[in-house]
């Protein structure tokens, strides 16, 4: 990531932040922006920032033993990233990277434990974003347990559009990343290309050079049932 100047006031009025972070606090906050593609933060990292998404997406990611990654959740603005590190006092979890260029905002550990004792809407605000995590694993174990493997890949596919509206290449969909996406919704390569084949076949995708194209967003998210992995 690269630091830049920018309006750190606009992100706020955007995203009504206010309330969050004081005026005299606001400097101390720096700006981030990143491209697609670049690798945030690595599974082991130290951190010494909270982040705040304002633009872009991302996925956050494991990497197993065997060096694959499994996906475990994609995330759009406004996301925070580093709240776990930060409260337990542990490196990075996942590896995060970014699926489009985007901005984040970022406050030092330290500025924002300060911040914390004199300020409760902080407190407030990184207790509603832990709990919200804990909901998107808990929706995300219920539509591996109670959806069919239609209904997971058109989430999917929805979920790493990079400029949400699903019009794009997407390299996630690579024949050698097939297997690892199979395992992230709960089912065989082999059924996974069946159903990939079944919407190719309906118009709804279109396969080229290793890589999906959504040519039908409608369609898709008539499939996906409103059901979508963020």
């Amino acid at each position: 990531m690269k630091e830049r100047t920018a309006s750190v006031d606009t992100y706020i009025r955007e995203y009504q932040l206010e309330a969050l972070f004081p005026q005299g606090f606001r400097r101390n906050i720096k700006t981030y922006s990143f491209q697609k593609g670049d690798v945030l933060f690595t599974t082991g990292e130290e951190l010494t920032e909270l982040y705040f998404l304002v633009e872009g997406k991302i996925k956050i990611f494991t990497v197993t033993l065997e060096g694959r990654s499994l996906i475990n959740r994609f995330k759009t603005p406004l996301a925070l990233l580093g709240d776990v590190e930060y409260i337990r006092g542990t490196s990075v979890l996942n590896s995060v990277e970014a699926i489009s260029d985007g901005v984040m905002l970022a406050a030092s550990f330290a500025d924002v434990k300060e911040l914390e004792k004199s300020h409760p809407a902080l407190v407030r605000f990184l207790l509603e974003k832990v709990a919200e995590k804990f909901y998107t694993a808990s929706q995300a174990t219920s539509m591996h347990m109670l959806y069919p493997v239609e209904v997971r890949l058109a989430s999917y596919l929805l979920s790493i559009s990079s400029d949400g509206e699903g019009t794009v290449f997407h390299e996630e969909m690579r024949t050698e990343n097939l297997t690892e996406l199979a395992e992230w919704i709960g089912t065989s390569y082999r059924h996974l290309n069946r159903v990939l084949k079944k919407m190719t076949s309906e118009a709804i995708i279109e396969r080229k050079n290793g890589a999906i194209k959504i040519i039908d967003l409608d369609k898709l998210r008539e499939l996906a049932n409103g059901n979508i992995y963020e």
